[in-house]
């Protein structure tokens, strides 16, 4: 390279780095990207969009099976599982050209290699770049984003080897469709993966160490979930662990511990999704102030190191793990860097999380339990599908929309959500926290007639006792 100098290295190439490098050059700044893998990263090439067109399949699938419902005929339907994986990779592999595309249009330096710090000091740092062991080039940045994301955590003598224990990446490019599947966590990764498969016919089990599934949902929407999946034939072991797997030719046996009770579970495959661990290793944080807590780097509100000049975003960083908290973060802290006027910190509890399993569910904010924990005195309005003309008339009357409001104040403390599309609709309430709104404003909104969204509308009218049809 004949220019190695630049206002903002960014190491890691996924959602939040590649959105900073964007922002920058927006700001005039000089900018180089390094990424080893993927522009797009995890998110883009192996997470939250092949996912989506996976059960995107699924989803049409399970309508093709429910066409009498509709009307409609259509005689034995049925899948290529082959032809779904090479959909939802043909999908990654165009959005990670777009997002190339974007770089190049923004005038953002991309190097290909494996991004670590080198020393320097505010001001100078420096970022050595290798591939494949040999050294590429040695940048210097005033700043340095650290953007490496994140990867499975294994758990011990459960480690995946990915022929019978599958990782989240060995499930999106599957070698066989199993007849039955044991999916160990039911976070947004295992309980996507435990539908998608689930829809397509595998005998699916779940197991959650927590006392429910969905666990970082509001209680009454892990409650709605269970039943839906238990109806489509879902098995749900919640308060359970497994203890070991015993891997046979082609089958695993699954030991696993439930309220003090054994029981062996044999399946043809396993898929593990406990979580993720920040990619910290070998980035050049020895003999920095940076500062790791449970293999995540530890920032402040501006997403800022201890190290002077290195700032990290994204799932390297603190909860919630997910890709539009690094894009906003990585905004936030460029914009900081420029010294924009107005740049306010990230606030986490106006970040919305979307699950997209079958019924979808969505949230944003307290839960009831979490609000009244925090000694607020609350209101909770609750509008159920069923009492929805846009819900019947697509074929879909179960689901939920709860609200959590401040008695005192009026203020939106939470949104909880289970059923169709709630993962558009929850933007809704996104918007609304953003905007501070009370429950006053939002009774004042008009809501558009005949829409899932009125039963937004109808929830908070139901919290403070003025709900029309239901």
């Amino acid at each position: 390279m004949a220019d190695t100098n630049f206002d903002v290295v960014i190491v890691g190439g996924g959602p939040g780095g590649y959105v900073a490098a964007i922002r920058a050059a927006q700001l005039g700044m000089k900018v180089a990207v390094v990424e080893a893998n993927h522009l797009g990263g995890i998110c883009l090439n192996w997470g939250c969009i092949p996912t989506k067109a996976l059960l995107r399949s699924a989803e049409i699938y399970h309508y093709m099976k429910k066409a009498k419902d509709y009307g409609l005929s259509c005689d034995n339907p049925g899948f290529d599982l082959d032809a779904v994986v090479k959909r939802s990779r043909g999908v990654s592999k165009q959005l990670n050209q777009g997002v190339g595309h974007l770089l190049k249009k923004n005038k953002v330096t991309v190097i290909d290699g494996w991004g670590k710090l080198a020393g320097g000091s505010k001001g100078a740092r420096k970022v050595a770049v290798t591939k494949d062991g040999k050294a590429v080039t040695e940048l210097t940045g005033k700043h340095v984003i650290l953007a490496t994301g994140a990867r499975a955590r294994e758990l011990p003598g459960l480690e995946a080897d990915h022929k019978l224990v599958w990782t989240y990446k060995d499930a999106l490019v599957p070698d066989t469709m199993p007849k039955k599947l044991l999916v160990i966590g039911s976070g947004a990764i295992g309980i996507e993966f435990a539908s998608f498969f689930n829809t397509l016919g595998a005998e699916t089990t779940v197991v959650e160490v927590m006392d429910r599934v969905l666990p970082v949902e509001d209680a009454e929407i892990s409650a709605f979930a269970k039943k839906a999946f238990e109806k489509q034939g879902m098995k749900i072991l919640a308060g359970a662990s497994v203890k070991e797997l015993k891997r046979g030719k082609d089958s695993v046996t699954c030991v696993v511990e439930q309220k003090g009770k054994t029981q062996e579970i044999s399946v043809d495959r396993v898929i593990s999704a406990v979580g993720i661990v920040g990619n910290v290793e070998d980035i050049g944080l020895e003999g920095t102030k940076i500062k790791v807590d449970k293999t995540h780097i530890q920032t402040n509100e501006w997403s800022e190191t201890d190290e002077p000049g290195v700032y990290a975003i994204g799932d390297l960083t603190g909860p919630p793990w997910l890709a539009h908290k690094a894009e906003h973060e990585g905004v936030i802290c460029i914009e900081k860097i420029a010294g924009l006027k107005g740049v306010h910190p990230l606030a986490v509890e106006r970040i919305p999380g979307c699950t997209y399993c079958h019924p979808q569910v969505a949230s944003i904010g307290l839960t009831e339990e979490k609000a009244k924990a925090a000694g607020h005195d609350v209101k909770v309005g609750r509008f159920s599908f069923i009492g929805n003309g846009k819900a019947i008339a697509l074929g879909e009357p179960e689901g939920l929309v709860k609200t959590v409001f401040d008695a005192k104040t009026g203020e939106l403390l939470g949104a909880h959500m289970i059923g169709a599309e709630v993962t558009e609709l929850i933007q809704g309430y996104s918007v609304a926290k953003t905007l501070e709104t009370t429950e006053e404003d939002l009774m004042h909104t008009v809501f558009p007639h005949p829409t899932l969204s009125e039963m937004m509308h109808e929830s908070v009218l139901d919290a403070y006792g003025k709900v029309i049809h239901m």
